[in-house]
């Protein structure tokens, strides 16, 4: 099946229903072949238009691409592990905004993150990982609760996953541009975790 990529600039509430609705083609097995025609390969070799810009975690088994069932060309997507904000990633974020003017910008998340399981290690069990890691755990730590004890391992990292998410979200919209883009009505930002047991992504209600 040939495709063609709409480069038509959708608003960011479209952008959103776009996700949602591939997600659920991707949950029935009904996701959509993405066989690109060679003019459509031309069209990406000239520029890029993506509706939404993805920040998510390098884990293997969370392709944005594909549990949102889109092509080439139809999302920007920024990946490290955690999902974690730095000025590197800052730096993504904005050429985005700035260049690419992606309306929809989402921070994803997923169960069973292991970064943020490295983050509860240190913080309930005084773990120490290799200094590079400890450096990721520790950008993680600020947007972790005290959470109850009587939380079990499984209750807790769930909790901690959605937190971590919204810990990014805070830090986006911390920024200049991010405060700037929001107040102008020229960004969305949501956060969302995917359900690697089921495939679904569970996007989160604004605090």
């Amino acid at each position: 099946m040939e495709i063609d990529i709409d480069t038509a600039r959708p608003s960011a509430d479209e952008a959103l229903v776009r996700l949602i609705a591939g997600n659920e083609r991707f949950l029935r097995g009904e996701a959509h072949a993405r066989g690109l025609a060679r003019e459509s390969l031309a069209d990406l070799a000239r520029a890029q238009h993506p509706f939404a810009t993805i920040l998510g975690c390098s884990d293997s088994r969370v392709p944005p691409e594909l549990i949102f069932d889109v092509g080439p060309g139809e999302l920007f997507v920024i990946r490290v592990a955690g999902n974690v904000f730095s000025a590197e990633i800052a730096g993504s974020l904005q050429y985005a905004g700035l260049h690419l003017q992606t309306p929809l910008f989402v921070v994803l998340g997923h169960e069973g993150c292991g970064a943020v399981a490295a983050a509860l290690a240190t913080r309930y069990g005084r773990a120490q990982h290799r200094s590079r890691i400890q450096i990721l755990v520790d950008s993680i730590l600020p947007g972790m609760p005290e959470f109850d004890l009587q939380l079990t391992p499984a209750e807790r990292l769930s909790r901690a996953v959605e937190c971590n998410v919204r810990w990014t979200m805070q830090q986006i919209l911390n920024t200049p541009e991010g405060k700037a883009r929001v107040a102008d009505g020229r960004m969305k930002l949501v956060g969302a975790v995917y359900e690697i047991t089921t495939g679904q992504v569970r996007f989160l209600h604004s605090d």
